[in-house]
């Protein structure tokens, strides 16, 4: 099991990966890795903002491909291996795009989540570590990792990478690991805007009182969640 969060030098698809976070788990044996990265891309000062890693702090850092990080997912990259992460799809995309392809399995909590316990608000990592009370075992947790208790920030790579683990037990606690598997393949059907002019209200209400709206964020928003836009297709043609 690898537990996995980045970190980015912004959003765009030319960005990539400032810090990586992990926390592996063989058997009884954790790994806990954080390393900051130079892949040859500045740092925006909106991503500095969010997550506080400056282009001085990279200066001199190595690669992923240099990093001990890499040689750690080289060693696990096979069928027997589960990265876990929020947003997965995201966070695989931006190592592909630093030269590494996942081979394993992958749980992608965000998703899964928004199967699972669909009437939640939201679905970021920071709001689920306190809706659902995450904050309360992550001492333990760090301690029984290795970890500083003082990496448990937001937007920390190792901080959120330890959030994802207890997120991921929170919800095997509802499914087991190979139903959560299936689930992170799955689409979602999501059913209220969480951000917006319609924020908390149905989507499918809104599909038949704006339907230009759905269209306009089809059009529009490039980053357009893929459970959202699935969503909004759906809604559309039915």
């Amino acid at each position: 099991m690898i537990f996995l969060d980045l970190e980015t030098t912004g959003l765009d698809s030319s960005d990539k990966i400032c810090s990586i976070g992990i926390i592996g788990v063989q058997n009884t044996q954790t790994t806990s890795i954080y390393e900051l990265l130079n892949e040859g891309k500045k740092i925006s000062s909106k991503a500095s903002s969010i997550n506080h890693i400056t282009n001085e702090m990279i200066k001199g850092k190595p690669m992923l491909k240099q990093s001990n990080a890499w040689r750690f997912l080289q060693e696990f990259n096979n069928e027997n291996s589960t990265i876990v992460a929020h947003k997965a799809g995201f966070d695989l995309a931006m190592l592909q795009a630093s030269g590494f392809t996942w081979h394993g399995k992958i749980v992608d909590t965000l998703r899964v989540t928004k199967h699972l316990i669909a009437e939640c608000e939201q679905f970021s990592l920071q709001f689920l570590r306190y809706e659902l009370k995450l904050y309360r075992h992550e001492q333990k947790e760090a301690l029984a990792c290795s970890i500083d208790e003082t990496a448990i920030v937001a937007h920390s790579a190792l901080g959120d990478a330890l959030v994802v683990k207890l997120l991921y037990q929170y919800l095997l606690e509802i499914k087991d690991k190979e139903r959560l598997i299936e689930l992170t393949q799955k689409y979602v059907v999501m059913q209220k805007f969480d951000f917006g002019k319609y924020s908390g209200r149905y989507i499918e209400e809104i599909s038949m009182v704006d339907r230009g709206y759905l269209e306009w964020m089809l059009l529009n928003i490039a980053d357009l969640d893929e459970d959202l836009r699935y969503t909004l297709k759906r809604y559309l043609h039915d």
